[in-house]
């Protein structure tokens, strides 16, 4: 999987200049209050955004290389579940829209529906499921296509405690089995301790800083302990 080297990355009236190396199956967690630009630093990655600056993965340049071939699976906070398609549709949508024989987006969607534990899912609609449900739902529709990239905006938003936390796990132990590069948004410090290789601390566009879950807690800087005391 690649390895993801963001340079002098501005957008309008958000990032400044953000320069990032995220490493080879890294699971990175970015941090910051609402409007830092943790959505938007996404949105570059997958090339969803317009933006100055250079997105590498690996050593390749990916500014000129369109959304559908920088194989990236995302996971938004919003789900958008096709209402009118059963859990088996919305996860195979991705492979027939991309001429995918039918044989195989039978096998590729039955694999993830095992690995996600969801089987007995297939056949209900998005009305049917709860909200935990609909974001192993969501999280297999981004895995389906089996991307190099993960991309996870805070997508244990609204969950209960219990719902979300047997979610990390799952994550946590896909980006293993998988050796997929995350990155992974969130507001929560305990999910940060939990889920992250490194955080990145984002303050109004610009990163504050970066380390591990040891250097962010134990030694943060002026402006990340500023962070955290309004975060608490």
């Amino acid at each position: 999987m690649p390895f993801i080297r963001l340079y002098n990355i501005t957008t309008p009236y958000c990032l400044k200049n953000v320069n990032l190396h995220i490493r080879d199956n890294e699971l990175m967690v970015i941090m910051g209050f609402t409007g830092a630009g943790k959505s938007t630093l996404l949105n570059v990655i997958a090339g969803l955004t317009e933006y100055h600056g250079e997105v590498n993965f690996d050593q390749k340049n990916m500014n000129d290389t369109p959304t559908e071939r920088r194989d990236v699976g995302y996971l938004l906070q919003d789900i958008y579940l096709f209402p009118h398609l059963n859990t088996f549709n919305n996860i195979a949508f991705g492979l027939r829209a991309a001429s995918c024989p039918p044989d195989k987006i039978t096998k590729k969607v039955e694999s993830i529906l095992n690995l996600l534990h969801i089987g007995h899912l297939k056949k209900r609609y998005p009305k049917d499921l709860s909200g935990g449900e609909k974001r192993r739902v969501g999280l297999a529709r981004s895995l389906v296509m089996e991307p190099k990239i993960l991309l996870l905006d805070e997508p244990l938003a609204s969950l209960d405690p219990a719902t979300a936390r047997n979610i990390r796990r799952e994550i946590k132990a896909l980006h293993r089995r998988l050796n997929l590069t995350t990155l992974y948004v969130t507001h929560d410090f305990n999910e940060a301790r939990e889920m992250a290789d490194r955080i990145v601390v984002m303050i109004n566009g610009e990163l504050k800083q970066l380390g591990s879950v040891q250097d962010i807690f134990n030694q943060p800087s002026m402006a990340i302990r500023e962070f955290i005391a309004a975060a608490n």
